[in-house]
Formats: structure tokens, C-alpha cells, sequence
């Protein structure tokens, strides 16, 4: 596994998921509808709504980590948001099938559970939210990321392609934590406190292109830790005074969201925190 196509090359993740690629010694192809003066690398313009398109550009990759997408239920009207994620996604894992790709690595979100853009709020079955905690979106974007999920089980059914959908919670920077709200935790109720050093992410993204047998499965890839001062008793009992089905004592600043899994089937763990940048 030499040639890696990272869709969105051109984004946030994707730029710096990308440098870190090659430092790690594989050729790289960015696809994206833009290029970037920061890539050292092949750059392919390209429409991935384009079947065709896809199919020429990925002719000659190993493995595939689609990043590409609208990345919330903002800036566009919703039914196009909806499908240019789901047919981009589809697109992606069929030309792969059809090019003997083995390997796809695919953007999911924490979205996908329904709390972040809900347009009427409401609380977790149990915390921690973990991946088998019911998705329940009300918008377009969860939503695209559920089929998204469900297309990636049914190329593994077709031909054992390994699909492992990574369930980002907020990417950050860590220039980012100075401007963020860690003292007003209102400020991310809707996400649980919930965040990912974009060092993390990266290093989440290259972790499941290694991983062997794995199928298609959806991981949490989340922080250890809350985005807030407050330990995390506090946060439930203040916010989600209802949920009462509790399966973690949450000492200290415990994450919410689990990322159990992902430290079990990846071999993976978050090495940043907030807290290491402004304290």
C-alpha cells in the first residue's frame, strides 16, 4: 500500500492529513475541486458527483480516505447538501469496487447521532454516547452520514471491502483553544463538550488505513477529555439532569462521547488536549 487519494485534500483535515502522509513516506494524489499552494503533491481537479470523474482519478490508488464533503446543514439548500454527500460517498466506494481498491477510510460525524443540529433538542438514552447509541438526526447532513455508513456495510457485504467510517466530533487547531468557549459550557451543550485535536484526527485517519480485517465498522474518534473547566459530573447533572442511564462514573473531565472503540480496534489514542495549550 503506496498511493493514498485523499478527497478534500484541499480542507482543513485533508491538508494536514496529507503532510503527514508523506512524511510517513507514501505517494499521495489530493482530489479535490480546488487546488492548494500548501501540497506537495499530485493535485487532481475533480467533480466527484462525476462518476466518471471519480473512476479516472482514482485509477491507480492503493487505498482511498474520503474526506470530501459539505460539512454541516449550512451554506447550501438542504436537499443538495444531502446529495452531494450521499452521492459523492457512493461514488467513491463504487469505483473503488470497480478497481480492486481494498481499503476506504470515510469522514463520518458525531452529527450522525442527532444532538448537534437538532432543531428540537433532546437528550441521550445513556451516557457515555458510545456507537451503538441510537442515530436520531433531524437535518440533512446527520442524515447523509447515516446512509453513508449503511452504503460502506453493503460494499463490505458485496465484496469484503474494508470501509471504516471515522465519527469526528469538532476538529480543532491548537491555535483554535484561545478562542473557544472552555468557561461558558452552554457553548457546547449540543455537542457534549466534545472535540478532537486535529494532530488526533490525523493520526485516527492513518491508523485505520493500516488496520487489517476490520470490514466496514464506525468508530467514535473523539478526545479523552470535555471541551470545559468543569468536571464532568457537574456538566451531566447541570445540563442532562434526565439521562439516569449513567455506565461511566466520569471522574474528573471524562469525554462524554466514548472513544473506546476506536483505542481498541485501532490501536489509536489522543495524545492532545486543550487544556495542554492554554494551562
Amino acid at each position: 500500500m503506496k498511493t493514498i487519494a485523499v478527497t478534500g485534500g484541499s480542507g482543513k483535515l485533508g491538508t494536514a492529513l496529507i503532510k503527514e502522509l508523506l512524511q510517513e513516506g507514501y505517494t499521495v494524489v489530493s482530489l479535490d475541486q480546488q487546488r492548494s499552494s500548501e501540497l506537495r503533491c499530485r493535485q487532481i481537479k475533480v467533480d466527484l458527483n462525476d462518476f466518471g470523474q471519480v473512476v479516472s482519478a482514482l485509477h491507480g490508488a492503493d487505498a482511498v480516505i474520503h474526506m470530501a464533503a459539505i460539512p454541516a446543514p449550512l451554506g447550501y439548500p438542504y436537499p443538495y447538501i444531502f446529495a452531494n454527500n450521499v452521492v459523492s460517498g457512493y461514488h467513491i466506494l463504487e469505483a473503488a469496487s470497480l478497481l480492486g481498491i481494498r481499503k476506504v477510510v470515510v469522514g463520518s460525524s458525531e452529527s450522525s447521532y442527532g444532538f448537534a443540529w437538532a432543531r428540537a433538542p433532546f437528550s441521550p438514552d445513556y451516557l457515555p454516547v458510545d456507537e451503538e447509541h441510537p442515530q436520531q438526526p433531524q437535518e440533512c447532513y446527520g442524515l447523509s452520514k447515516i446512509v453513508n455508513e449503511l452504503t460502506a456495510a453493503m460494499f463490505d457485504r458485496r465484496n469484503g471491502m474494508q470501509v471504516i467510517s471515522l465519527r469526528f466530533s469538532m476538529i480543532t487547531k491548537p491555535e483554535d483553544y484561545k478562542d473557544l468557549s472552555i468557561r461558558k459550557p452552554e457553548a457546547f451543550k449540543n455537542i457534549f463538550w466534545s472535540y478532537i485535536d486535529i494532530r488526533d484526527a490525523v493520526s485516527a485517519c492513518i491508523a485505520s488505513l493500516k488496520a487489517e480485517d476490520r470490514g466496514a465498522i464506525c468508530l467514535n474518534i473523539t478526545s479523552s477529555d470535555t471541551l470545559s473547566d468543569l468536571p464532568t459530573v457537574q456538566l451531566i447533572e447541570q445540563f442532562y439532569p434526565d439521562v439516569k442511564d449513567l455506565r461511566d462514573a466520569f471522574p474528573e473531565r471524562t469525554a462524554i462521547v466514548s472513544n473506546q472503540e476506536a483505542q481498541r480496534v485501532l490501536g489509536w489514542k489522543p495524545q492532545h488536549s486543550w487544556a495542554d495549550s492554554i494551562n
